[in-house]
């Protein structure tokens, strides 16, 4: 497995969740990586990406100053760190590994993909 998301689970609006994804060394060292998400129903959403050194980031519009997406290379992480959560926030989210070392918001952008963690937020 080279992308291993955790975290997520069923929380109340205004809670805060960590998601953490657990990323083989190959496919992280040089590599933006990023979070999409996927509501029931909906497609696959872009929700946060930060490059490869961890110094740039982006983030969907409506989870900007609520999510925080981060890295940490000595152990091979990503994190998403979530506050303020919306039941709009719901859905199976998937850390992925870009193609690119840079910021990728396309999903088209990357070539790996965990295999998600549901968050569930109830108002």
């Amino acid at each position: 497995v080279q992308l291993q998301a955790s975290g997520g689970g069923l929380v109340q609006a205004g809670d805060s969740l960590r998601l953490s994804c657990q990323a083989s060394k190959r496919i992280f060292s040089n590599n933006g990586m990023g979070w999409f998400r996927q509501a029931p129903g909906k497609e696959r959403e872009f929700v946060a990406a930060i490059n490869w050194r961890g110094a740039d980031t982006d983030y969907e519009n409506s989870v900007k100053g609520r999510f925080t997406i981060s890295r940490d290379h000595a152990k091979n992480t990503v994190a998403l760190q979530m506050n303020s959560l919306e039941p709009e926030d719901s859905a199976v989210y998937y850390c992925a590994a870009a193609r690119s070392s840079g910021v990728t918001t396309t999903a088209s952008g990357y070539a790996y993909w965990g295999q998600g963690t549901l968050v569930t937020v109830s108002s």
